[in-house]
């Protein structure tokens, strides 16, 4: 109950079921590809099939902000739907795109024009009519609405209409609906995406209301607790093939002193579902996940990137050139300095690893663009950097003493001080030599906390080019375990 399912920076899950088989989808924000889609057969192991959106026509991003807000994924009529907003064209409305496989290809987006908000759900009536849910924003705050959809063209078949605005909580948001027998249940989040973050649930027997509220409301929260998941919400439902049900949802693991520090984003976890009187009763306990394979290790040998590695802004394509197989090419940092290349941290300890056989590269842990940190080669010199609210600082310097370089960051336990940690972990910057990790410089982790930093993501391990450019051959990441640390 306090192991997630999808480690690492995973927000927001939907997920249906098609016969024996789980599809799993969440939310990207700024990252391109976006809406990585997961596989499952027993809801506890997951294989990443790929991502929904992995075009730039689907996915125009052009600034590292914005991105992809919470996702629906749903099948209906032989097809997969996953509905979504891309915050920075949220004026667009929601866009819908389809596949007959979730693996790809998913289609160009049909977009909902009308329907400013975020947190789209599609569900479909017995007449199989497609009924589209937001979160609206009003000069109120936020309500649930929903409107009769043309899934196929984006155009709306009715004026919205009010279902339900929770039980009076703030931020109302993240509606999903389901049925069940004779019930329509609508599931929404509420309390806002912090401590106070709440999972609430409304009944009805039709599907566009009147709502009645579960008087258990809510029926998840972790807040005032000392539970070590904290932030728990933005919750979907899914049936299984036995009949019984179960929950996807987030949280985050925070650690140190208060406010307690999260590192890794919000990540998804998995708990079972009975039904008392026709209402949803969470049981944390029942699913116990095992530990994510979570190691990483990629010597660039095929001839597409790994849907694992997300880049900043837009396609990594547009700097990252695919050379001879074994290796990349990094440009200098002058024609792309912006750029960044790499995989969501999805342990609390790990080490990484990145083998600069030529040239110039960055090793770059990063939150977002003003909170990172980074080791580098520059000609003679490997280099330790840490960037706080956007102000680069100098952590440490040391010769380089030869053209094959293995840069490393590592995450550690936090030093103990008057008997509990003050922050989430150490970060220690340093170089691999004979297979030993030699450390330059370390940096609290609380600085690349999104405690620190705000936003919606997690910290991201990967690379970006320095000074001359270079070629990278490995990159490498482990869990360390805790007798190991």
């Amino acid at each position: 109950m306090s192991r997630p399912i999808l480690p690492g920076f995973h927000p927001d899950p939907t997920i249906c079921r098609v016969g024996d088989d789980f599809y799993l989808a969440t939310s990207s924000f700024e990252y391109f590809p976006g809406v990585p889609l997961f596989h499952s057969t027993d809801l506890l192991t997951w294989t990443q099939l790929g991502n929904v959106l992995d075009r730039p026509s689907q996915l125009p991003l052009t600034a590292q902000s914005g991105g992809i807000f919470a996702p629906t994924l749903r099948h209906h009529d032989g097809r997969f739907w996953m509905v979504t907003t891309q915050i920075d064209r949220i004026a667009d409305g929601h866009l819908i795109v389809t596949a007959t496989d979730p693996a790809g290809p998913w289609s160009e987006p049909v977009f909902t024009t009308g329907t400013l908000g975020i947190d789209p759900d599609l569900a479909w009536d017995d007449d199989g009519v497609c009924h589209l849910s937001w979160t609206r924003f009003s000069p109120t705050g936020s309500e649930i609405v929903q409107a009769r959809l043309d899934p196929e063209s984006g155009a709306l078949l009715s004026e919205p209409k009010p279902l339900w605005n929770g039980t009076g909580l703030a931020h109302a948001e993240g509606p999903h609906l389901h049925r069940r027998g004779d019930w329509w249940y609508l599931l929404i989040a509420e309390g806002g995406t912090e401590r106070g973050h709440a999972v609430s649930i409304a009944r009805s027997r039709a599907i566009d209301g009147p709502f009645e509220s579960n008087p258990a409301n809510p029926i998840l929260s972790h807040r005032s607790t000392d539970h070590p998941v904290q932030n728990t919400g933005h919750a979907d439902l899914v049936e299984l093939p036995n009949g019984e049900w179960a929950m996807v949802y987030l949280g985050v693991r925070p650690r140190g002193m208060t406010p307690g520090f999260h590192v890794n984003g919000r990540e998804t976890f998995l708990a079972g579902i009975d039904w008392v009187d026709d209402w949803p009763v969470v049981d944390e306990s029942r699913h116990v996940a095992p530990p994510a394979q979570t190691d990483f290790v990629d010597r660039f040998e095929a001839d597409e990137l790994d849907p694992r590695w997300i880049s900043s802004g837009g396609p990594a394509g547009a700097w990252l050139p695919r050379g001879v197989a074994g290796a990349v090419t990094v440009p200098p940092l002058r024609e792309a300095p912006d750029a960044f290349l790499g995989v969501r941290t999805r342990d609390e300890r790990w080490q990484a690893e990145l083998t600069v056989a030529a040239g110039d590269a960055a090793l770059v842990l990063r939150l977002d663009a003003a909170h990172l940190v980074r080791v580098e080669t520059d000609a003679g010199c490997i280099r330790a950097i840490a960037r706080i609210g956007g102000i680069d600082i100098p952590l440490g310097e040391e010769t380089r003493t030869a053209e094959c370089v293995v840069l490393a960051i590592r995450a550690d336990d936090a030093p103990t001080g008057i008997g509990v940690r003050s922050g989430p972990d150490i970060l220690r910057l340093g170089v691999v030599l004979a297979g030993v990790f030699a450390e330059l410089a370390s940096l609290d982790g609380r600085y690349v906390s999104t405690e620190v930093a705000g936003g919606f993501t997690g910290r991201v391990i990967g690379f970006s080019p320095a000074a001359r450019g270079g070629t990278i051959s490995t990159f490498a990441t482990h869990r360390i375990e805790e007798d190991d640390a």
